[in-house]
């Protein structure tokens, strides 16, 4: 594991979970510039925010299920029960670093977990298949992923997706989406979403990860996905979504 990766896991594992807010000065950077609107940046904002959540919290289960590094960025997808299941949180977090490997900008998306039999196509939101290869592809995949979501989302290029999905296997973890490429043609031709733009795509192997935002229904959402390429198709998909709140409720400069 990076040193990059470790302060990131860290931050969360030894900051939040464990309630440390002393190691937030450890593994931040000289700046801390912060995209989760309702908190300030710098490590103090960090500190102010999370003061109150610690305060009103006593169980707090969290778990880093995978990670993906690229460059000087780092991605962590993680799973929180807070006080034995009275909230059950996934988020997903991008944080850049510096050359030392302290982190320096985040970025993040938090929705409520659903147990699988909650989920229309009862998978897991956040468990599945999770091992690093094909190293060698990894700029083929986020350039396939790329253009996937270009062409099929945003240019309404339907009859492209199976250019881009496997036929044979595609699970889908989104909890309205059922598994299989026919239930992805059905939701582009009967729900109103757009991807607006991408904000930044990371990919590590057979991994890659965008961020991005998006609209659905008229409501303007920041959006992670994160996609399992086999073979030059897509084979897997997690997503996570959260509404971008009024610009007026925002402690920094906002979402992206």
């Amino acid at each position: 594991m990076s040193q990059k990766l470790e302060n990131a896991k860290n931050l969360y594992l030894e900051g939040i979970k464990d309630g440390n807010m002393d190691v937030v000065d450890q593994y931040s950077g000289d700046r801390y510039t912060q995209h989760s609107t309702g908190v300030a940046d710098g490590a103090q904002g960090f500190k102010d925010f999370f003061k109150g959540f610690l305060e009103r919290t006593k169980d707090r289960d969290i778990r880093v299920i995978r990670t993906i590094e690229d460059g000087n960025f780092v991605f962590v997808h993680v799973y929180q029960d807070i006080d034995n299941g009275a909230a059950k949180w996934i988020t997903t977090d991008m944080f850049d670093t510096d050359e030392n490997d302290k982190l320096v900008e985040h970025w993040d998306v938090i929705a409520a977990y659903q147990e699988p039999e909650k989920n229309i196509g009862g998978t897991d939101q956040i468990l599945g298949d999770y091992e690093i290869k094909d190293l060698d592809k990894t700029q083929e995949n986020k350039a396939l992923v790329r253009s996937f979501i270009t062409e099929v989302f945003q240019n309404g290029k339907h009859d492209k997706i199976a250019d881009y999905i496997s036929t044979e296997e595609y699970i889908n973890r989104n909890p309205n989406v059922p598994n299989g490429i026919d239930t992805v043609k059905h939701f582009l031709t009967t729900q109103d979403f757009n991807y607006d733009f991408i904000f930044k795509v990371l990919g590590q192997g057979n991994h890659v990860v965008t961020y991005s935002k998006a609209t659905f229904n008229g409501t303007e959402l920041a959006v992670f996905d994160i996609f399992r390429i086999e073979n030059g198709k897509i084979v897997e998909h997690w997503d996570n979504m959260e509404p971008i709140p009024p610009r007026e409720e925002w402690a920094n400069t906002g979402k992206f």
